[in-house]
């Protein structure tokens, strides 16, 4: 990195807006704001933007109100079509957006997507970066998101400061889309890590011994992973509000099996995890946590998985 470059931004804060204030936008938000940087906040959620505004950003009423005089906006929205009309639509940010300002979107969509964006606004000088994150609500709210990006290696370097603000993990993994590529793989191991958590915890409850005792003998094995550490517990406590929703990882998933079809890529595993969510969905479950995908097993086997004490 620039060394002068460097000390310049250090010197001054970067002005940034902020689109999409829900389970991850927010905290992400609010941890900038924890920085010292200047922060206008907008979300179709008034209350979200209210409660932002409370803790000390300016608030917006538009995309194009929120990008007006700003180094650099991020979005971080539910899918691609919500990124591309924040941008581009009626009083998108594309319309006040300056030469040289960069765009960072940290939702998760599909790289062709996120290709076209970058280059309908390298038509008006301006910069993108594609910046998708793991991690959960946990991660976003402690500021250690891992967080994927895609674009040129001098705009990375230069909103870095700023990706450190919100996560702890930042890798550059290659060019536009490739932060959007990168997030579809982290996708696909975190869900079907939840279905094969959800198979064996199944078989366990049926089989009748201690969830809890079974969680302490594998986690240091083979068979441990985040994923047993931070859904394990929540389903032992029947706790699936969401960090990340089924809806949100089923249309991940969707974004995956398109972009393998594409790539003339096979994915078993994944269109049957994809499948399993469709079924959540009718089941009235959507915005569950993905870690409830285990009250799909539990149907079929007719037991629950829960604490022996209760059994």
């Amino acid at each position: 990195m620039n060394e002068n470059a460097f000390i310049i931004r250090r010197q001054k804060k970067m002005n940034i807006g902020f689109i999409g204030l829900g389970i991850m936008g927010k905290p992400m938000a609010l941890n900038l704001l924890k920085k010292g940087y200047n922060v206008t906040v907008f979300d179709i959620n008034t209350t979200a933007v209210q409660e932002l505004a409370g803790q000390g950003a300016s608030a917006a009423f538009t995309p194009k109100e929120t990008a007006a005089e700003k180094d650099i906006v991020i979005t971080m929205l539910p899918q691609a079509v919500h990124v591309e009309s924040v941008l581009f639509g009626p009083e998108g940010a594309a319309e006040s957006l300056k030469a040289g300002s960069v765009v960072i979107d940290m939702s998760s969509i599909s790289p062709v997507v996120s290709k076209s964006l970058s280059i309908r606004l390298s038509e008006q000088s301006i910069h993108m970066i594609d910046a998708p994150v793991s991690g959960g609500e946990p991660k976003a709210i402690d500021g250690t998101l891992a967080i994927m990006a895609g674009g040129e290696k001098s705009v990375f370097e230069q909103v870095y400061e700023v990706l450190e603000g919100m996560g702890e993990e930042i890798t550059l993994v290659g060019d536009s889309g490739c932060g959007t590529t990168a997030k579809l793989a982290n996708q696909i191991i975190v869900n079907v890590n939840i279905a094969a958590m959800s198979e064996g915890l199944v078989l366990a409850a049926k089989a009748g011994i201690n969830i809890e005792k079974m969680y302490q003998a594998i986690r240091g094995g083979l068979a441990g992973s985040a994923v047993l550490d931070a859904k394990i517990p929540k389903i032992l406590d029947r706790d699936f509000i969401a960090g990340g929703r089924i809806d949100i990882n089923m249309k991940d998933l969707t974004n995956v099996m398109e972009t393998a079809h594409a790539l003339d890529t096979p994915l078993p595993l994944s269109s049957q995890v994809l499948e399993m969510f469709h079924a959540m969905k009718a089941d009235g479950k959507a915005a569950d946590d993905h870690g409830g995908l285990v009250q799909y097993y539990e149907k079929l086997a007719h037991t629950e998985v829960k604490r022996k004490e209760e059994l």
